[in-house]
């Protein structure tokens, strides 16, 4: 015996050793873990440099594009103004040095006579701009360019090759002929502010709007953070509390819906926890009752047997074995029970006779209707056939009329009742008790719950029997319930599919 205390002493430090490394590992994860505040702000930084950049690749580093684009916009929207105008050269000649002011460029309208191309409108609004300083081969180049791309050419070009290569200009070159085949060229030309400056500039600025924008999202996330997780820590103290089983822990909101609607769970959570552990505690106490009532019975009896002479008799001995049949039945309805509510034990359906299965349940309680005067009654126009598992409909019919007659008034009936409709059978077990409170209604099926609080030996069966019914009628997908008042008894019900006889018919065939 020593060396066993040992080993299980033992075995109890390894146990309780590996829960406290566990509980280290568990604690060092959580430690390493960031919190809300960095989360939030790292995802609000991660945010502003994102759009710091994209404005960054948009407004600098685009920039020069961009700006290049808009003016040959600008160029093609002036052409497309003139040339509207090309069957009248007078206006067009007008709308040559109109544009030329509009856009700060120089233009030069020509008109080829003769195979030459003769100047008609002149606009030098820069001065000293490529267009007047083009050689006649680069004019018959860019006139050769524009022909091959279908009458529109442009290019961005250096001023002089003496000037600094950042000073640019932008050249357009479009040709067009009229109906009557006047054929005009249109040059333009513009030069290309250089924005190096500007983009230096922009790129300062950037660097400071960087640095106060993710300063503001850490300030902004503190402030956020400190909104979302002070509820929650309070709430994660309450939840710590409740779990060493402080029941009374309150949750309480932070005052924005999510946080509300958690508190309101875990509060929720808390009083059923609650309603529970009381239970619980009271289902210890009654099974404990329910065991030590028939071992005590079994051992007195039997010390009597041994020490007084001529009291081993077949009366003590018999004590003895219904004692013995209590337990096992107690012991076997606890093991359903977890058999059902772990799932282990499956309904194995088949078609029988469910009025011939009542009458069988009820031919067990010949001797207590006989013996302590109670009557049960069995009322069936005809027998039902159902699917299920008969053993486990069995079972439910035998539980509920045990806990009718455990429950019954002064005149001891229970009354069983069987209707059909609508291909539906219900088997009801009615008693004259007491009856159910309403508040008490919904927690009947609890194997923890007793509506009267104060422990009674049942008469018959175990106690448990209205929560196995449950997790049967369950397994089954059957409807069930309780119709009960106050002073009037209660009526125990359950229903099922039934089947037809053609259907018996046909299953019967098959076996053959």
């Amino acid at each position: 015996m020593k060396a066993r205390a040992d080993t299980v002493y033992q075995t109890n430090k390894m146990i309780e050793n590996k829960s406290e490394i566990s509980s280290k590992k568990e604690k060092g994860k959580r430690r390493r873990v960031s919190g809300i505040s960095w989360r939030l702000f790292g995802t609000l930084a991660l945010f502003v440099v994102l759009v710091l950049f994209i404005i960054w690749i948009f407004q600098i580093a685009l920039l020069n594009r961009f700006y290049e684009g808009a003016k040959f916009d600008e160029f093609e929207d002036t052409e497309r103004e003139i040339f509207e105008l090309v069957n009248n050269e007078k206006r067009m000649v007008g709308a040559v040095y109109m544009r030329s002011e509009d856009t700060d460029s120089c233009i030069r309208l020509y008109k080829v006579i003769n195979g030459n191309a003769v100047i008609i409108a002149d606009s030098d609004i820069n001065g000293g701009c490529i267009l007047h300083s083009l050689s006649s081969s680069a004019f018959a180049d860019l006139y050769n360019q524009a022909v091959e791309n279908g009458g529109v050419y442009s290019k961005k070009m250096s001023v002089s090759a003496d000037i600094d290569e950042t000073d640019k200009s932008a050249l357009y070159v479009s040709i067009k002929t009229n109906a009557r085949g006047d054929e005009y060229i249109l040059m333009m030309d513009s030069e290309l502010a250089p924005l190096n400056a500007t983009v230096e500039t922009l790129e300062k600025q950037f660097g400071w709007i960087m640095c106060l924008l993710i300063m503001g999202a850490l300030v902004i996330a503190l402030a956020i953070s400190r909104v979302i997780c002070t509820p929650l820590e309070k709430m994660s103290r309450s939840a710590r509390a409740l779990a060493k089983g402080d029941y009374d822990a309150e949750f309480t909101g932070g005052g924005y819906r999510e946080a509300d609607e958690l508190a309101d769970a875990l509060n929720y959570a808390s009083e059923e926890l609650a309603k529970t552990d009381d239970l619980q505690k009271e289902l210890l106490a009654n099974v404990s009752h329910d065991l030590r009532t028939p071992l005590t019975m079994i051992k007195g009896y039997s010390e009597v047997m041994r020490d007084i002479p001529g009291e081993n008799n077949p009366e003590n001995i018999q004590v003895i074995i219904d004692e013995t049949e209590r337990l096992t039945e107690l012991v076997n309805d606890m093991l359903d029970l977890s058999k059902i509510r772990a799932g282990t034990r499956k309904p194995e359906m088949e078609c029988f006779d469910l009025t011939e299965t009542v009458r069988t349940v009820l031919t067990r309680y010949e001797k207590l209707t006989e013996k302590d005067n109670y009557t049960i009654t069995f009322n069936a126009e005809d027998d039902i056939y159902v699917n299920a598992d008969r053993t486990m409909i069995l079972q439910v019919v035998y539980n509920l009329v045990n806990n009718a007659l455990n429950y019954t008034g002064e005149d001891k009936t229970v009354c069983i009742d069987q209707s059909v409709w609508d291909n539906r059978v219900r088997i009801s077990v009615m008693d004259t008790g007491d009856g159910i409170a309403d508040e008490d209604i919904p927690y009947i099926w609890d194997r923890y719950y007793k509506v009267d609080k104060v422990h009674k030996t049942a008469k018959v069966g175990t106690g448990l029997g209205l929560s196995i019914v449950k997790g049967i009628l369950e397994a089954h997908g059957a409807s069930y319930g309780v119709e009960s008042s106050v002073g009037e008894g209660s009526n125990f019900w359950f229903e099922l599919d039934t089947i037809r006889s053609v259907d018996r018919y046909d299953d019967s065939l098959k076996d053959k």
